[in-house]
């Protein structure tokens, strides 16, 4: 008989009973019994427990037609894990693999530990839809594989194909250290962990430097810029007032980028942004982009004494 995590068992050779919380080898699971021990168990010793849980209308009730209707969420388009926690067995967490965006994602997903690979799931993601990709006892987080994502994203609208992403990620401790939240198109609780924000971004200084040129034959220098960038938009622009929102975050964003590109050139060792505290959505925005940057050594508030918590500053490696 085959087991998964969260199924309900039952001892056969005593009067006990829990939920599968671990697999331990091919012939032998962790099971939780109701006083919250683990105890490891032969499978053989096992045989599932059907319906339990379930009173005898929900199983005799008829089941609601469902409908796929795209969810209207606050969280922003992007493709996501959701790790939700087992209401049943506490340290069990299923692994959804989140669509939030109007395009079909194919997915393929594959373990690698001690180099040794196993292929998990594959298969199709409609939009604003989730899948189950895999089950985990949160106690084992440590000996978790790295996973793989492959995922190619398909759309019927007039737009250019993107290419396909792989995504390596190794879960951390610090992945589940906040708070559960309440989870898109599902009734659990756990933690939302963006994947497309993961895609590693390669800057090539030397290629960096040379786009700042028209031409070779004009051989014109890169002009440094202030240690200390202020990104507020009646810095940047004379026009703001006419400027909507999205048009003004990305003025800002295209100014940053230009400056610490700047910056990399010309071997800062520090520099400081000013983006003020506001709704935080730049500073979120800076800050991703920094942590995915390989010249970045590390980024904190900026004099707090002067500027609160509107400003970072950049330390180059």
């Amino acid at each position: 008989m085959k087991f998964k995590l969260g199924d309900f068992v039952r001892f056969v050779d005593e009067k006990r009973e829990g939920y599968v919380t671990k697999i331990i080898d091919s012939q032998t699971l962790g099971v939780t019994d109701e006083d919250g021990f683990e105890i490891p168990v032969a499978i053989g010793n096992l045989t599932s427990v059907y319906g339990h849980g379930v009173s005898a209308k929900e199983v005799d009730a008829p089941k609601p037609i469902e409908v796929n209707v795209p969810s209207i969420s606050k969280i922003e388009n992007g493709i996501y894990v959701a790790v939700a926690t087992d209401q049943k067995a506490g340290n069990v967490v299923h692994f959804h693999l989140q669509n939030q965006s109007p395009n079909v994602l194919l997915i393929s997903l594959t373990a690698e530990k001690k180099e040794k690979y196993s292929g998990l799931f594959h298969g199709i993601v409609e939009s604003y839809q989730s899948s189950l990709i895999y089950s985990a006892s949160l106690a084992d987080l440590d000996i978790w594989p790295e996973f793989t994502f492959q995922i190619l994203v398909f759309s019927k609208a007039d737009v250019k194909p993107v290419d396909p992403l792989v995504i390596r990620k190794k879960f951390r401790a610090k992945d589940f250290s906040t708070e559960q939240k309440e989870l898109p198109q599902s009734k659990n609780k756990g933690w939302l962990i963006r994947l497309d924000d993961l895609v590693p971004i390669t800057i090539d200084a030397q290629k960096l430097k040379e786009s700042f040129f028209k031409s070779p034959a004009e051989k014109r220098t890169v002009e440094a810029p202030s240690k200390e960038i202020d990104l507020h938009i009646e810095k940047l622009r004379d026009d703001h007032h006419f400027l909507e929102a999205d048009e003004i975050l990305q003025i800002q964003l295209n100014h940053f980028q230009n400056a610490l590109d700047a910056a990399v050139v010309h071997h800062f060792d520090k520099m400081v942004f000013i983006h003020g505290s506001g709704n935080g959505t730049l500073r979120d925005k800076i800050h991703k982009l920094i942590s995915k940057n390989p010249h970045i050594k590390t980024y904190m508030d900026a004099r707090k004494e002067k500027f609160g918590y509107g400003a970072t500053e950049v330390v180059f490696k």
